[in-house]
């Protein structure tokens, strides 16, 4: 029998899901599958994920973001959820979990309603009046006298700060913000929306006494030993070289000290002879491969990258106040120091007994980071610890009442999915989650917009202030989920796959 309609135009071995049940339900099975893997890694008492990816490397982390990352999400509607995250996670640098589960609990109750015999179209509908609504009612509830704030004051910087990172180090709070504040303080612009984070660097070393012996150095750190005998430099000109010569060699670096450099910097290998030639004449040689950090060493040290050994000019060279071998826990580090000539670049020296530990350290050190630039563009705060959800959730349920078509009952869905939150940080917590919600809600009830969950002592009390995202973007995807009734898949490319081993090797 000659295939007709869409099966005649595509090869075959293709896939094809439509109708209600087989496209929107599967849709929405998978993205609630994804949301269930990230939700308790939310909040402060989030537990952790132990993940191998396809190189067999094993990570263990609470960070949503590499999680789904690594996880290789290949389920065309559970891409779209990963794409939000990815999008909140580069544009503000945190908030890919609560995209995620909010999402996830978004299209939960979708089906509740297709499955009562909403159409979708009606649930978009609702969804969208809701996310509006949502975004009216944050406004009114901002902070008085947030808008404003200093953001080279170190008490205020740490105080914003505090809920991002203690989402992912609850209990190194305060050293970990102390660390970033000082850090983003010494590159810290005369225009603050012009912050750049990778003006902050983060080098990392196993072993030591933790994070009470991490510290802030203003300038560069590089692991790996100088390249010959020469160890220390200070008040160092220097010249940046992508590549060398072997022709007239001598002539060349004879040009390059006689030009007052002490240090080169080459972005390539050194032979033997131009080590040898660099030693006679007393030059500094270091190596580094990343073209990232080549540039970023240039603007720290406001040199010009010369790509062929040559004699640099006046305006070529680039100055430092020390450059330096040191080592620390057994790992030899090469310091760059600009202590006194200005500086662009500080870096965070994390020390940690363990690869996952540093790598945690890492993520939270990055999340602090993009917290100061956020509040660097727009630094307008509300109440946190689920404060704000509790009462978002009360003002949009009241909106759905004035809503006289079918999508009300969207919008009283999407109000009900705030619940989610305040759910998800009892129940990680081991709070009764039921208990929790009433309380909140009575005390909203009677004007007390502000009072969040406290964890430590399980009671519902005036929460601090933090920074809100990631709404929008989970909003979005849950609509676009939803709008797709149709999955076609076309045959896959290549040979027949391998089989994939039945279990893990017993060693």
């Amino acid at each position: 029998m000659q295939p007709h309609g869409i099966q005649a135009m595509l090869e075959e071995g293709h896939g094809r899901l439509s109708v209600l049940d087989e496209a929107v339900i599967k849709n929405i099975d998978a993205c609630k599958r994804l949301s269930a893997v990230t939700r308790s890694s939310l909040g402060p008492n989030r537990m952790n994920k132990i993940v191998i990816n396809n190189l067999d490397k094993l990570l263990v982390t609470n960070d949503a973001s590499t999680i789904v990352n690594e996880l290789e999400v290949q389920h065309p509607a559970a891409k779209i959820l990963v794409s939000a995250a990815k999008a909140q996670q580069e544009e503000i640098g945190d908030g890919a979990n609560l995209t995620i589960s909010f999402a996830g609990e978004l299209l939960q109750n979708a089906e509740e309603l297709i499955r009562m015999g909403l159409h979708p179209g009606d649930i978009i509908s609702g969804y969208s009046k809701a996310i509006n609504k949502t975004l009216e009612t944050l406004d009114e509830l901002v902070e008085a006298g947030s808008e404003t704030m200093d953001v080279q004051n170190k008490k205020q910087v740490v105080s914003r700060m505090r809920a991002a990172i203690a989402s992912k180090q609850s209990g190194k709070v305060d050293r970990l913000c102390s660390l970033v504040a000082d850090a983003c303080y010494h590159v810290s612009p005369e225009s603050p929306a012009t912050f750049n984070a990778d003006n902050v660097q983060v080098a990392k070393v196993l072993g030591g006494g933790g994070l009470r012996d991490s510290t802030v150095l203003r300038g560069m750190v590089f692991k790996g030993d100088a390249v010959g005998s020469i160890k220390r430099i200070e008040n160092a000109k220097h010249e940046n070289y992508a590549k060398s010569e072997e022709a007239k060699l001598e002539e060349l670096i004879k040009s390059v000290a006689d030009s007052g450099a002490k240090v080169i910097v080459s972005g390539a290998a050194v032979g033997e002879m131009a080590l040898h030639f660099c030693e006679r004449y007393q030059l500094m040689v270091l190596k580094i491969n990343s073209d990232f950090e080549l540039q970023r060493f240039c603007r720290m040290t406001n040199s010009v990258a010369i790509l062929k050994l040559s004699q640099p000019g006046p305006d070529d060279l680039g100055y430092v106040d020390l450059v330096a071998v040191v080592e620390i826990c057994g790992v030899r580090l090469t310091v760059v120091q600009n202590e006194e000539g200005g500086n662009s670049v500080s870096t965070v020296i994390l020390l940690a007994s363990t690869d996952s530990i540093l790598d945690d350290l890492e993520r939270a050190v990055d999340y602090g980071l993009n917290t100061y630039k956020a509040m660097c563009k727009d630094s307008r705060i509300v109440p946190g610890a689920a404060a704000t959800e509790i009462e978002l959730a009360r003002r949009v349920k009241e909106f759905s009442f004035k809503e006289t078509g079918l999508d009300r009952y969207a919008i009283a869905k999407f109000a009900e999915s705030f619940e989610m939150i305040p759910t998800t940080l009892a129940e990680n917590a081991g709070l009764n989650a039921m208990e929790i919600i009433s309380s909140l809600y009575a005390e909203h009830a009677n004007g007390n917009a502000k009072v969040g969950i406290d964890l430590e002592e399980g009671v519902c009390k005036d929460a601090s202030v933090m920074n809100v995202f990631a709404l929008k973007y989970a909003a979005d995807a849950a609509c676009t989920v939803l709008r797709v009734d149709q999955i076609t898949t076309a045959k896959p490319a290549g040979g027949p796959r391998r089989e994939q081993p039945a279990g893990m090797d017993e060693d």
